[in-house]
C-alpha cells in the first residue's frame, strides 16, 4: 500500500503529474476537490481502512501539513513516498494564467512564502524532485542542494 504526497505551489504541476503518472493506480485526495477539512479527513480514512493507494494532491507547504497524511498511512503501514514540485513563482503565475480555473496570485505567493522543504526524516520512505522542462516532467532523486531561507537557491 503507498501513500504518495505532493508538495509544491499552486501552478507547478502536481494535478497534471497526478494524471499522468497516477490516474489509473491511486485514488487523488485534494482539498480543491473535496472542499473541506472534514470531507478529506473521511476520504482519506476511506483509503486506509480498504487499502487504497491514494496520492494527496494539496500544496502540503509545511512539515505539519505533511505531517497529517504521514502519520496516517505510516499507522495504516503504507509506504509514503513525497513528490517535491521544484519551481520558480514567475513560472507559476504564468502557468496560472493560462489555466481556466486560475488560483489567486496572493496565494500562490503565500504559500511560496511559507513553503518549508520536506526532509525524509519525516517519515518518507522516499521523496523526489519533479520538475517541468518543456511541458514534460522530470523526476530526479531527492539530493540535499544548497538552501538559502529554507528554499533551494534556483527558486529564489
Amino acid at each position: 500500500m503507498e501513500a504518495v504526497v505532493f508538495i509544491g505551489i499552486p501552478g507547478s504541476g502536481k494535478s497534471s503529474f497526478y494524471k499522468e503518472r497516477f490516474f489509473s493506480t491511486h485514488v487523488r485526495i485534494s482539498l480543491d476537490l473535496l472542499k473541506t477539512r472534514r470531507r478529506e479527513l473521511r476520504f482519506l480514512e476511506a483509503c486506509l481502512e480498504t487499502g487504497q493507494k491514494f496520492v494527496v494532491d494539496n500544496t502540503n507547504p509545511t512539515v505539519a501539513d505533511r505531517l497529517r497524511y504521514i502519520t496516517a498511512a505510516r499507522a495504516a503501514r503504507y509506504s509514503v513516498v513525497g513528490y517535491y514540485f521544484q519551481s520558480k513563482v514567475e513560472d507559476c503565475l504564468r502557468r496560472n494564467a493560462d489555466r481556466k480555473e486560475r488560483v489567486p496570485e496572493v496565494a500562490i505567493l503565500s504559500i511560496a512564502r511559507k513553503l518549508e522543504l520536506p526532509t525524509v526524516d519525516e517519515g518518507f520512505d522516499s521523496l523526489s524532485f519533479a520538475r517541468l522542462v518543456d511541458r514534460q516532467f522530470v523526476v530526479e532523486a531527492w539530493q540535499d542542494e544548497p538552501r538559502q531561507n529554507g528554499k533551494l537557491n534556483d527558486e529564489i
